[in-house]
């Protein structure tokens, strides 16, 4: 048949693109079938070969197994038990993500608080309970959002998730929708951003990291801290900073401007380090998956019970029938319901499945070799299918698998793992570990549906998983490592996945298939055709379930083809950082290095040439980041196979670092892969050191062992190299070296010469160490170079032997010079082998020495050898020994030497020593003639002459002649022998004189001395009367012993015993009696004591069993005691009692098992009750005093409960008990026996009461925290038909309350059907009261709820927004007051814009007739004399009055007067608070009069803020010079805002800005026209004042004071350089200028002190002062040049010409010193 296409899917199995129709529901098409032939079945793996590439495609096919494939099921179905896990069908797909509520909310509470300025409500309530708002939002993202749920009308899928127990009403899926709406919006819309966010940022860190290979893009360097809302600190790491915070993954501190705190439980993950890892830092708020994810919704199958087989068949027989009857279910039905079931529509669905069970622990359903082989199978089958390639047991380690180079046996991969399923028991979407081929043996039983996605699909699948489940995989990224996950294929196929089905059966029969039992007979079974296996295909998603009842067995399996696969999955398992089953590259090397044939090579080889250039590019760029330092890895043990020894693991990825490693000695244990080499710590790179287990030379070796069976690949391998190795050396390895770049190549060729000379030179430790140590950049590199290899292999053998040479002449000397027996020797054959290197590895001196030491020890060797060979004298030996002990090399011969020297000062060691010396009594020694023959033949072995050897020859020949003499002797005649015989008896009476012996042994003796007739000698007589004795007790003991005596003539016969010195027979037989009679009362004390006192002797009861023994006991005694018949009487007692207590419980039975309840007063039946509790409770009393646990006990205090019960339950009858009296009875029920409360008349009350309990729950619902449905009432009366038990008055309250509550209902209606204007807030709030007082939860209650809490809520917030000021306690009030201070500031404003004087007081509003009144001069405003209080005393005297706000613009103050008159008193809302809650408001069905109250407010407040704004503004935009005008705008603006009860924040910023104007202005005024003038530097400092006020340029005095500045410094800079300019210019300029200074607006004193100086003359040539000397007259103090009066050096004393005439010459008076 070839491979044998199948018959019923044949175009299934011929194409992908074939249209199949299903058997299934699902319209999936079907994998292909397969029925080999006899010869194609013999081998497993090279048949999937051949039918590989028709499979593959599909991901899955199913094999037939010809009909004579039998196998025998090896496991006892009678004694096979397995454990279970718990599977919630209805989860695996409609679940919710298992989110941490409480994460939740912290994420959304600062959303809340940064995004919207409000608060975390405590709670929302949906249909009475409080909604979960983390489930509400993950079930709406699972569904695409808020707009598609809404398309798609998708809510009622939506509340599934968030109370999945409940059906929902469409009223109840609008509020659900309203409430999305309301609070979680907003922050979808927020996550949604965040998210495009975070891809956009992946995207950017994606192009840059194609910029440069030197840089790692980790977005910015920053380290997030846990703050609010979307702020990340950001702060530099420095090389020395303490590690505050540890990565929880590789727990390292290092690299902390790449980690991650958790914004809940500040735990860290370095980016890299997540599975899988992160390009950059995200945005806004992180959460760690132990945060997200919480432990309560984690979904995974719950282990179950333990069953055995027969138990799981009924359980799983039971769950069939309940879903689909007796009948046969098709495919298509079951197939239709367990997707029902898996999309959550059908309801909570539980199933057991035996899965995963180990077959080296549980046993496998194939034979097995070291398994016990049934019975009823045959040797020859069993042998047959133990060694069968189709046995899975057997497949992974076949020839051509590559799992055979495996060594540890790996459960589920190489030992196969067993499945019993049942009906639905599911298995989820995955594929294998390591995308290992997978076989599956279906054993017997209903079929397994099986579904795939072949693996060149496998992205698409995870695509359209994450699309469809987006929030189970946002919880958990790794989902689909899980194995708890399906998806419906249809939902695959309509997003263009490829999906193809199998269904794997037992037998051939898809239609009725027999009933596959665990009982089935085995010929019955062997009589079948056989199961049928399914294999999948590497990386091809496969999920499925069981039809029923089923035993399948399944392993892994690795053909050659699989190695591409492996890598890919070795990939994945370090991409999401999860440990690998196995190292995939040491698999590759291993099976590199064994034996391959010409199939495997190809995919081997293509898989080490990948690792290859993958070690080549990591290992080149560690080289260039100035990794140098490098090591070999330690070698295999068993090199052969894999996982022979633990590779250590990769910190961050968790991969296995087989091939190569980094590690640094800050980390010793720590090991990183090459990929994160720069995680590994902050150190610099020259302090790492790459590990490796192959250089790159020997990997590409590995490579071309491949092509070894093919020649023409092995030249074009050969070639490949070549041109490698050229490419190579075009494209060198280049780095910066001291600032020149450098090549790989270079770097060893100066190596190579640097080292052959220090190879050449003698021996130096450190220059080797240095060479060596530069040598480790190259070792690990490829064939290019080998000549470092090379010579670093000389340099480490050359090394080694040198400081051996070095080591052995240091010990040598040492030992040498200090001739101690504590320092070490060298050992002559460790000499001997360094010596022996011919020629020597390097130039070492020493070497010469140590042969003269080696020479000297040889020549001492041969005449140790000669001196041990040949008979010497002891002397002569201990010579040699001295020689060789006082030689600094140790030599093997001393110790034979000192052995031999040792023996020959001892030669006779069994004669003196411990084995043949015994002493006897009269004092010699005798010695064993053979201990001495021994010791003269190891003398003579000795070889060595001793003066003891002639003295111990001696002694043997005197010995020998002893012997002899003895022999004679014996010969002798007979009579010799009778008196040994009497001796011996003489001997034995003797030793009976001083030791007891027993009686049979006296009488013997006794015999034995009449026989050799001496009875007569003293000896014996007196033997003879101890014989009397002893004889005469024994009669007494067995007198007593078969009477029964009492105690003291058991103790008198004992003590008599005493008296005879002969071992009594019977004397054990007494002891153990009394020994007996005295356990025995010890054991009965304690009852006999509570027997014989009044009261008990001790809290405890005795057991009613110990007594009875007790009293068995007693009868068995051979002593009479009277305690026993006092224990006698005691039971007597209890059996009475017994027999009473089993009549009360039979009475109590026949009362229980009653089922005739009635009212309980008519038939009698609580009379009855009554009167058997008074009896049970005075016999429990009984019994209690006998201090003994009968049984009986428990059983009548619990029958007397369960009656005491009883009565309380039949007196509900007649009344409507309160509901914590019914929750009362229902705990004290479920704590009543089981026993007693099965019977008849409990089982009617439990039901009776438990009805009660719900319907007195359910109409008493202010007691009660859940308020129930009008649907639960009704159900609880329809529920009322089905008991026997009568509760007409609960029913009567139970039919009241549902008339009450659609009456409500009736109400609530008409309510809502009235017009708006009278949905009045009064009645809305009696429809509340009165719905919580008698409705039930509809959502007409929820309605006027939220619409009263609403309503109730908005009030409060209006309330704390406004407050209460004077007598205005409520809301209403408060509004009317505001508005009136709104109607006066109005007021305000109109007679200030039409010009007109106020009729009355500004503060009151009244009239000014009767009161005193002040009238401000200034804005002609009144104030009552009284309301402007102590200040109008003193200006009620003044001339002139003006009022507090005109005195404030005239004093120019910059701020409002919060103090005033008009000042209003209370708390000022602010306006935009007041139009947000007048916004709220817009959506109330009712009307309230607050909500038009504020309506009324805000409109004139927007008015009242329109004015204002109009003053403001006008204020703003003027910029003249003539203040007054914008002076009584503003004071207009002061009084308005002053008066008015509202605060508008614009408003009133304006209103300061304008005011600061307006007081800039008025200084600036005052500067310009006060005394004294301005300096500059106030100018200055007015417009630096100006510019921060955003004085406009434009403004009058602002250009006024720049002009001034202008003129002022222009002055300044022309009078300095008249100043300086030493009289160039005249006088009469000079006072010009002065005068134009002194009429300047500024004053500018520097430089006017300056002028004046310049304005007076010094001298007789009368010019202003310059830089000539002068020196001044001491009388006139006029000033002189010293060229002028020709004064060529300083007198002590000047006078000038003017004071004093003289002629005499001044240049001849003394001059003084200058420093004068």
């Amino acid at each position: 048949m070839g491979k044998g296409r199948p018959r019923a899917v044949e175009k299934g199995a011929s194409g992908q693109n074939g249209s199949v129709s299903s058997p299934g529901s699902l319209n999936i098409p079907s994998g292909p079938v397969y029925y080999p032939t006899e010869e194609e079945f013999i081998d497993p793996l090279e048949y999937i070969y051949k039918i590989r590439p028709e499979a593959e495609p599909y991901g899955i096919c199913r094999i037939v197994p010809p009909k004579s494939w039998k196998p025998p099921f090896a496991l006892s179905c009678d004694s096979f038990t397995f454990p279970t896990k718990t599977q919630a069908i209805h989860q695996l797909q409609a679940r919710p993500a298992s989110c941490d509520s409480k994460t939740f909310e912290l994420e959304y509470s600062r959303f809340l608080e940064d995004h919207c300025g409000k608060k975390l409500r405590k709670k929302v309530v949906f249909e009475g309970e409080e909604l979960d708002l983390c489930k509400l939002f993950n079930a709406v993202k699972r569904y695409g959002g808020y707009d598609r749920v809404v398309e798609g009308k998708k809510w009622g899928e939506v509340s599934w998730f968030v109370r999945s127990t409940r059906k929902i009403s469409e009223c109840a899926k609008h509020v659900l929708c309203q409430l999305y709406r309301e609070h979680l919006y907003d922050y979808e819309d927020y996550s949604n951003r965040l998210n495009q966010k975070v891809g956009s940022g992946y995207k950017r860190g994606l192009r840059d990291n194609r910029k440069s290979e030197h840089e790692v893009v980790l977005g910015s360097k920053r380290r997030r801290r846990n703050t609010g809302g979307n702020k990340v600190k950001v702060r530099k790491v420095e090389e020395e900073e303490e590690h505050d915070q540890i990565c929880e993954q590789c727990r390292s501190g290092l690299h902390g401007e790449v980690m991650l705190l958790c914004d809940r439980c500040n735990k860290g993950w370095h980016i890299y380090c997540l599975s899988p890892p992160l390009k950059q830092v995200p945005p806004g708020n992180w959460y760690c998956l132990e945060c997200l994810n919480s432990d309560e919704d984690c979904f995974g199958f719950v282990p179950g019970k333990q069953y055995s087989l027969e138990a799981f068949r009924r359980a799983a027989d039971r769950a069939k029938k309940r879903w689909f009857g007796s009948g046969l279910a098709s495919r298509v039905q079951i197939e239709k319901k367990f997707w029902e079931i898996v999309e959550g529509s059908v309801g909570e669905v539980e199933v057991m499945y035996g899965s995963d069970l180990d077959t080296s622990i549980y046993g496998s359903g194939f034979p097995r070799a070291n398994d016990q082989r049934p019975q009823t199978v045959e040797t020859k089958v069993w042998d047959e299918y133990c060694n069968s390639p189709w046995n899975i047991n057997n497949l992974p380690k076949l020839k051509g698998s590559m799992l055979q180079a495996v060594h540890q046996n790996i459960t589920g991969v190489m030992v196969p793992w067993l499945y019993i399923g049942m009906l639905f028991s599911a298995f989820c979407w995955h594929f294998e570990d390591h995308c290992f081929y997978s076989m599956n043996y279906l054993h017997w039983g209903e079929p397994k549906c099986w579904y795939s996605v072949p693996g060149s699909e496998a992205s698409a699948f995870e695509k359209v998983m994450r699309k469809c489940l987006p929030d189970l995989f946002d919880a958990q990224p790794d989902l689909l490592f899980q194995l708890v996950t399906m998806l419906n294929p249809s939902v695959l196929q309509e997003n263009g996945v490829p999906v193809y089905s199998v269904l794997q059966v037992w037998l051939e029969i898809l239609l009725s298939p027999p009933q596959p039992t665990p009982k089935t007979p085995k010929n019955e079974l062997n009589g079948l055709e056989p199961g049928n296996f399914v294999i999948t295909f590497p990386r091809s998603y496969h999920g499925g379930f069981n039809l029923g009842l089923n035993c399948a067995e399944a392993v892994n399996f690795a053909p050659a083809d699989w190695l591409p696969y492996g890598g890919i999955g070795a990939g994945l398992y370090q991409l999401y950082h999860r440990p690998a089953v196995l190292s995939h590259e040491e698999l590759l090397c291993v099976v590199a290095k064994n034996e391959c044939n010409s199939r495997v090579s190809p995919y081997l080889k293509k898989e080490l040439l990948r690792i290859h250039a993958k070690e080549k590019t990591w290992r080149e760029r560690l080289w260039k980041n100035g990794v140098v330092r490098s090591s070999p890895m330690s070698t295999r043990r068993c090199p052969e196979y894999v996982g022979t020894e633990e590779d250590p693991t990769c910190i961050i990825c968790k991969q296995y670092l087989y091939l190569s490693a980094v590690v640094c000695r800050c980390r010793p244990s720590a090991f990183v892969c090459l990929e994160h080499w720069e995680h590994l710590c902050e150190c610099k790179s020259n302090k790492l050191r790459l590990l490796y287990r192959h250089t790159l030379s020997e990997l590409y070796d590995l490579v071309l062992m491949m092509d070894k069976n093919s020649p023409v690949e092995m030249v074009q391998s050969r070639n490949i190299r070549r041109q490698i190795s050229t490419s190579s050396e075009q494209n060198a390895l280049t780095k910066k070296v001291k600032g020149a770049p450098v090549t790989l190549d270079q770097l060893a060729a100066q190596w190579l010469l640097r080292s052959c000379k220090i190879f050449q030179n003698s021996f130096s430790s450190e220059a080797y160490a240095v060479v060596l140590k530069e040598a480790e950049q190259f070792l690990w590199a490829g064939s290019e170079m080998d000549p470092v290899r090379d010579l670093v292999r000389n340099m480490i053998e050359a090394q080694k032997w040198a400081e051996g040479i070095r080591d052995c002449l240091s010990k040598v000397k040492n030992w040498s010079r200090k001739c101690s027996g504590d320092l070490e020797k060298v050992h002559f054959e460790f000499l001997d082998e360094l010596l022996s290197f011919e020629p020597v590895p390097c130039n070492e001196p020493a070497h010469l020495k140590l042969k003269d030491y080696a020479e000297e020890a040889r020549l001492l060797i041969q005449e140790i050898d000669i001196a041990l060979s040949t008979s010497s004298k002891i002397s002569e030996l201990e010579l040699l020994y001295t020689k060789a002990c006082g030689l600094p090399i140790y030599i093997k011969e001393s110790g034979k030497l000192s052995l031999k020297i040792s023996s020959a000062k001892n030669p006779y060691p069994q004669l003196f020593g411990e084995l043949g010396i015994q002493t006897l009594e009269w004092g010699f020694f005798a010695v064993s003639v053979f201990d001495i023959e021994l010791n003269a033949e190891q003398i003579l072995e000795l070889q060595v002459e001793l003066p003891e050897t002639e003295m111990l020859l001696d002694l043997l020949r005197q010995a020998e002649l002893c012997r002899a003499q003895c022999a004679e002797i014996l010969k002798g005649p007979i009579c010799l022998k009778v008196e040994l015989k009497k001796a011996c008896c003489r001997e034995k009476a003797l030793k009976a004189c001083h030791t007891k012996l027993s009686l049979d042994f006296i009488q013997q003796l006794m015999i034995e001395a009449a026989v050799l007739q001496i009875e007569r000698e003293k000896l014996f007589v007196d033997m003879t009367g101890v014989l009397a004795a002893a004889m005469h007790w024994e009669e007494r003991a067995k007198d007593i012993l078969s009477h029964g005596a009492l105690m003291c003539d058991f103790e008198d016969v004992i003590r008599d015993s005493e008296d005879v010195f002969v071992i009594l027979p019977s004397l054990n037989d007494l002891n153990d009696a009394v020994l007996t009679a005295k356990s025995w009362l010890k054991k009965s004390e304690p009852v006999l004591m509570s027997a014989l006192s009044a009261a008990p002797a001790s809290s405890s009861l005795f057991e009613v069993e110990a007594l009875k023994e007790l009293v068995s006991q007693s009868k068995l005694l051979k002593i009479s005691l009277e305690e026993s018949r006092v224990l006698e009487t005691v039971w007597k007692n209890c059996r009475e009692w017994e027999h009473d207590a089993w009549s009360l419980l039979q009475d109590a039975g026949c009362i229980l098992d009653s089922s005739d309840i009635g009212d309980g007063i008519r038939n009698c039946l609580i009379s009855k009750m009554e009167s058997i509790i008074s009896k049970m409770q005075s016999r429990i009393k009984s019994g209690l005093s006998l201090c003994f646990d009968f049984r009986e006990i428990p059983e009548l205090q619990g029958a007397c409960s369960t009656l005491k019960w009883c009565k309380k339950a039949l007196s509900f009858c007649s009344g409507a008990p309160a509901f914590e009296d019914v929750e009362s009875a229902m705990k004290v029920a479920d704590q009543l026996s089981h026993a007693r409360a099965s019977g008849p008349l409990c089982s009617l009350l439990i039901e009776g009461v438990k009805w009660l309990k719900k319907a007195s729950e359910v109409i008493s619902v202010p007691r009660n925290l859940t308020r129930f449905k009008l649907g639960d009432a009704e159900e609880v009366l329809a529920q009322y038909q089905s008991i026997n038990v009568s509760f007409p008055v609960m029913v009567g309250r139970l039919e009241n309350a549902v008339h009450k509550h659609k009456l409500w209902k009736e109400q609530v209606r008409q309510f809502f059907n009235l017009k708006s204007e009278d949905q009045s807030w009064s009645l809305m709030l009696e429809l509340k009261e009165l719905g919580n007082a008698v409705a039930f939860n509809c959502s007409e209650l929820d309605m006027v709820l939220s619409e009263v809490g609403k309503v109730e809520k908005w009030m409060k917030r209006c309330m704390d927004v406004v407050g209460t000021f004077g007598d205005a306690n409520s809301l209403l009030d408060a509004l009317q007051k505001i508005k009136h201070t709104l109607d006066r500031s109005l007021y305000i404003y109109d007679i200030s814009h039409a010009g007109k004087a106020p009729d009355s007081c500004m503060c009151c509003s009244s009239d000014t007739k009767d009161l005193g009144v002040l009238t401000c001069s200034a804005c002609k405003d009144c104030y009552h004399l009284r309301c402007l209080g102590p200040i109008a005393t003193d200006s009620n005297h003044a001339e002139v009055y003006i009022c507090p706000y005109c005195q404030l613009l005239d004093g120019g103050s910059i701020c409002q007067n919060k103090g005033g008159p008009l000042s209003f008193g209370g708390k000022r809302p602010e306006l935009q608070t007041l139009l947000e809650l007048l916004c709220d408001a817009e959506d109330f069905f009712v009307r309230i009069e607050e909500r038009d109250v504020l309506k009324q407010l805000v409109d004139q407040a927007l008015a009242w803020r329109t004015c204002l704004s109009e003053i403001v503004d006008f204020a703003l935009a003027y910029f003249d010079k003539d203040l007054t005008v914008i002076s009584k705008k503003l004071t207009t603006a002061i009084k308005v805002i002053e008066v008015v009860g509202l605060f508008d924040r614009q408003g009133n910023c304006n209103l300061d800005q304008a005011l600061s104007r307006y007081s800039w202005r008025f200084k600036a005024n005052r500067l310009l026209l006060g005394l004294p003038r301005p300096t500059i530097q106030q100018i200055q400092q007015h417009l630096k004042e100006g510019l921060a006020m955003n004085i406009p340029p434009e403004d009058h005095y602002r250009q006024r004071l720049t002009e001034v500045k202008r003129i002022g410094l222009q002055w300044a800079e022309n009078a300095k350089k008249v100043a300086a300019d030493s009289g160039a210019l005249s006088l009469d300029k000079v006072f010009e200028l002065i005068r134009e200074g002194e009429s300047l607006p500024v004053s500018i004193e520097k430089e006017m002190k300056l002028l004046r100086a310049r304005s007076m003359l010094y001298c007789i040539c009368r010019k202003p002062y310059d830089q000539r000397a002068m020196i001044a007259c001491d009388q006139c103090d006029e000033w002189y040049h010293f060229d002028c009066i020709k004064l060529h050096s300083l007198p002590k004393v000047y006078i000038c010409p003017a004071c004093k005439p003289q002629t005499e010459d001044w240049s001849k008076i003394p001059a003084e010193d200058h420093d004068r």
